[in-house]
């Protein structure tokens, strides 16, 4: 569980970094560029020099689908938030939790006990709780929300396929491809839309390249210890609550009386998916 509160705690600090980089980053794409640039070099830091090993194939076939399936679900995010404002968006990438979790059921024979399955019931509702408050008003583009979520559940599910098909020895090299093929694409993309790369874009980019990184990294060794049945819906529903605690007490945001509610249904999923 060591590596799966790792990945927790390190996208955490993506969520906080990047709420502290609000109205100082000019380039949305060329700040997420300089993040997958770190992400990037962090692989490759880790990963060192390329081994004799077999699989490189599955590592590198992965990593390109990973990499354009990160982009593609910031895309499909941003669109959704221009459309549907950013409650439901939110709402629906977490909600991508099913995805993984459904799949490792269905393809991958994992089970869940009666306390697990009452406990991701309560994650599910938990998320929409927290996050539908009343008088958001209703989706203007349902079927772009279910993109989303289908896309960020696949794009999540990309660890749990490598972690049964893929050569470990190469997991961190599958990490390398995947931010390389990121970061050439969304390079491209910036230099399409003509964006250009700011003092501020390079820092605030940087920054949260590094708990971007590690919440990647974490999660795919946590896989291989914890059921992903488990692992998935922790790692969810444990981000929001550790960002929801720094959102009030690093920003000074405040929690609805609807959502302290809903952090205790988190808190009791939490403890009956790890029953």
């Amino acid at each position: 569980m060591v590596n799966l509160m790792l990945a927790v705690v390190s996208s955490m600090l993506v969520s906080v970094t990047m709420r502290a980089s609000e109205g100082r980053a000019k380039n949305n794409l060329s700040m997420l560029a300089a993040n997958y640039l770190m992400c990037a070099a962090l692989s490759a830091a880790f990963a060192g020099a390329p081994g004799a090993a077999q699989g490189w194939g599955t590592a590198i076939g992965l990593g390109l689908v990973s990499g354009a399936m990160y982009l593609g679900s910031f895309m499909l995010l941003q669109w959704n938030i221009s459309v549907n404002g950013v409650a439901l968006p939110a709402t629906f990438m977490k909600l991508g939790v099913l995805a993984p979790t459904l799949m490792s059921v269905v393809f991958f024979g994992e089970r869940m006990s009666a306390a697990q399955v009452t406990g991701f019931a309560l994650a599910v509702a938990a998320i929409l709780m927290i996050r539908m408050e009343r008088g958001q008003g209703r989706a203007k583009n349902a079927a772009g929300l279910i993109v989303l979520l289908l896309g960020g559940g696949l794009t999540d599910a990309l660890s749990k396929i490598y972690e049964v098909y893929g050569e470990p020895a190469l997991k961190d090299h599958y990490l390398l491809i995947t931010f390389a093929a990121a970061l050439v694409l969304c390079a491209a993309l910036a230099a399409l839309r003509g964006q250009g790369l700011t003092r501020s874009d390079l820092l605030c980019g940087l920054l949260i390249g590094v708990p971007n990184y590690f919440s990647a990294r974490f999660l795919l060794l946590s896989l291989a210890d914890v059921p992903a049945v488990i692992a998935y819906p922790t790692y969810s529903v444990a981000t929001i609550v550790l960002v929801a605690l720094a959102g009030r007490f690093a920003f000074g945001e405040r929690l609805s009386r609807r959502q302290l509610c809903a952090m205790g249904v988190i808190l009791a999923a939490l403890a009956l998916l790890n029953l």
